[in-house]
Order: C-alpha cells, then sequence, then structure tokens
C-alpha cells in the first residue's frame, strides 16, 4: 500500500512497502517530476532524520532568500552550480541520502519555498530532462507539514516492524 503526502505537481512524499526493518520504499514528487528514479528504498533512521531536519528549518524559515535577486530560477539554479567558492553550499536543500543522489537541489525563500533542482546523471528511468532545470513553488508551512506527515509514517512502520526499539 502506498501513501501519498502532499501534490506530486509541486511537492509530494510516497511512502511504501516495507522492504525490511530497516528499509521502505519512498518516492519524492518535486514539480510533477519523481526525484527518487535510480533509487527508492530509504534507509529509514538516517532518511527520516534528515527530512525532519529539512522541515524544521523550513518551519524557521531558516533559508535563506533568493542569492541572486533579478534572475530567473533557472538561472539562479546555474549560477549556483557554478559556483565554486563553497556559496552554494548554503543554498543546499533536501540532501537525503541516496534515494536523491541523482538530482542536485537548492532552494532559497521568497514568500514562497522555492525548489530548484535537476537531474545530473542519466537514468534508465529518466533519460529525458537531463540538465533542465526544474522549479517548484510551495508554502513553508505546507512543506513542512507533508514532510512531517510523511516521517511520522516511515518511523511507525520501523517502529512497528522492529521489535528492538
Amino acid at each position: 500500500m502506498r501513501r501519498c503526502f502532499g501534490d506530486r505537481a509541486t511537492f509530494a512524499v510516497e511512502v511504501g512497502e516495507i522492504q525490511s526493518p530497516a528499509l521502505r520504499a519512498v518516492d519524492v514528487w518535486v514539480a510533477g517530476r519523481r526525484l527518487t528514479v535510480d533509487d527508492n528504498s530509504a534507509f529509514v533512521p538516517s532518511f527520516s532524520f534528515a527530512m525532519r531536519s529539512s522541515a524544521a528549518r523550513v518551519r524557521r524559515r531558516d533559508i535563506k532568500p533568493c542569492p541572486f535577486p533579478g534572475h530567473s530560477p533557472e538561472e539562479t539554479f546555474r549560477l549556483l552550480q557554478a559556483d565554486e567558492t563553497g556559496f552554494a553550499e548554503h543554498f543546499w536543500f533536501m540532501r537525503w541520502g541516496e534515494t536523491l543522489d541523482s538530482v542536485s537541489t537548492y532552494a532559497y525563500l521568497e514568500q514562497t519555498l522555492v525548489i530548484l533542482f535537476a537531474f545530473w546523471r542519466a537514468s534508465h528511468s529518466f533519460p529525458e530532462g537531463l540538465g533542465e532545470v526544474f522549479v517548484a513553488r510551495i508554502p513553508p508551512d505546507e512543506f513542512a507539514l507533508t514532510v512531517e506527515t510523511a516521517v511520522d509514517l516511515l518511523d511507525s512502520g520501523i517502529v512497528a516492524t522492529d521489535p528492538g526499539r
């Protein structure tokens, strides 16, 4: 059984079957694209921790504003990708482990949370769109609630299947 939290067109997390006591199928969608094209097996303890950390940052509004005002989100992404000084690291976002390691993801805060990403590795599941920049805008509290609700389900599955917890 799969449970979807959020809206695939902007941002969603789909929690799928339990694969082992610590692994669960999870798909992440941003701007109508599935980011987990190569690997959707999440190691729940670290994946949940990373997701909760991102949600907390967004709730606190601990996301920097647009680094290049006056530039489009696509231009902003390319400027961040070209950065060699370490400045771009301030905008890294959703660094949730191997399930998202085929994309580069940044975010900044306006009235909405702006999520920018591009696939950087060719995939048998997603051959088109390599290098294309995708953009999603979502209210910060909606992003945080979506993530927190998905993580609550992930964590409850681990508790239910892991007798050691």
